[in-house]
């Protein structure tokens, strides 16, 4: 495909995307329909589609147009790139611009709103503010670029400088994160990982640098008894193990246990010991842990880099309902807390309604806990948005 192919490609599936069909869905169809895209025109496709989903309401302003063409117009234009070339009407490309449209790009008519110029919906903007102050500029315009490839160089199995060797075998060159001394980011070939020999033999895996933050924040040690509460496909589970270093108790649960279907394999990859308990299993077994982990369901706003769609899908309603979940995990985890140990609450989430104050409403409910330490972090630090709590039961 043509550069220019590609941007109609995208422009068709914003068009699809901004009518209701979810973006991963969508460009899941469009490969499937079109199987002459090789890798490398559907990692450039998605890659302008998921660009103009970050910064949707800026482009639609600078554009004046919210659609397809509209958001790659802009897309384009900002990224400097020779509009007329690309949109110059020749085979597979997109029909050439107006001169209407080449003089909105140009002058937009009215400034735009703060939520429109930092991208994101208008209902979220006292949440935001209350939960951000004066960060929320920076924050925001780091939520609006690509997110980087995160790996952890698992301690049970290598050093640092052995992953780095492997995988530069492997033409996969990486840099140190200040963030996590475990921390490697990928600065060279990402999409060679899954074939890489470091990989298949579990020497690294896949994770953000503040999800590796937050899970050496949570103080799990070695010959400690471990709940992984809700522990999911299990990225913050291995990360336990490793600071656990093959010693004690771990132990992984979650709700619902198909999302853990992966994490026998991977415990095996990474040279961990795991337990994984259905609920009905956690409920007989009864333990009682000197650190339980709470890595809880959220709405994901820390992650927007990663999933722009879900910004724009996000309403007072869902933020309720998960608000209402987070209390509830809360508690029932905590009853498997021993005397003087520890739940380590998190999310990955920027907003304060599922983060401090979540953990001050469950305090409350609950004498005989107190905070000992919390610590916030957005991709101005260069990761993910999380939040981390660890609360001790006195």
């Amino acid at each position: 495909m043509t550069p220019a192919a590609r941007l109609s490609a995208a422009i068709g599936l914003l068009d699809d995307i901004l009518e209701g069909e979810p973006a991963e869905r969508a460009l899941t169809r469009w490969a499937r329909q079109n199987r002459y895209a090789g890798s490398k025109d559907r990692a450039a496709v998605r890659d302008v589609v998921f660009d103009c989903l970050r910064q949707k309401r800026s482009f639609a302003h600078l554009s004046g147009k919210m659609t397809g063409r509209g958001l790659v117009m802009a897309h384009q234009f900002a990224a400097g790139e020779d509009i007329a070339a690309l949109f110059s009407g020749d085979r597979f490309a997109p029909v050439p611009l107006s001169d209407e449209e080449l003089a909105r790009l140009g002058a937009p008519e009215s400034e735009a709103s703060l939520p429109e110029a930092l991208d994101f919906p208008d209902f979220l903007l006292p949440e935001l503010m209350r939960s951000l102050g004066d960060d929320l500029p920076e924050v925001m315009a780091a939520m609006g670029q690509r997110a980087p490839v995160d790996l952890r160089v698992n301690s049970l199995k290598a050093t640092v400088d052995d992953a780095e060797r492997m995988l530069a075998r492997d033409l996969i060159f990486t840099e140190r994160h200040p963030l996590n001394e475990m921390a490697l980011r990928i600065t060279q070939n990402p999409r060679k990982l899954a074939r890489s020999l470091a990989y298949d033999y579990g020497l690294v895996e896949l994770q953000d640098v503040s999800s590796q933050v937050v899970a050496a924040f949570c103080g799990a040690e070695r010959g400690m008894t471990v709940l992984d509460y809700c522990a999911g496909g299990g990225g913050k589970t291995l990360a336990l193990a490793a600071h656990m270093g093959g010693k004690g108790v771990l132990m992984a649960h979650d709700a619902n246990a198909r999302r853990m279907s992966d994490l026998p394999e991977r415990a095996r990859r990474a040279g961990a010991t795991v337990q994984v308990l259905s609920s009905e299993a956690l409920r007989q077994n009864d333990p009682s842990c000197d650190l339980v982990v709470v890595d809880a369901p959220c709405t994901g706003t820390g992650a927007w880099r990663r999933n722009p769609d879900a910004k724009w899908r996000l309403d007072q309603a869902f933020i309720e309902k998960v608000t209402a979940l987070q209390a509830e995990i809360l508690d029932k985890a905590a009853r498997f807390v021993r005397k003087g140990g520890t739940m380590a609450y998190a999310t990955c989430s920027i907003l304060r309604a599922e983060n401090s104050d979540q953990v001050q409403a469950f305090l409350a409910r609950n004498p005989g806990w107190e905070l000992s330490e919390e610590v916030t972090l957005t991709p101005v630090q260069g990761g993910d948005g999380f939040y981390s709590a660890r609360l001790s039961r006195k």
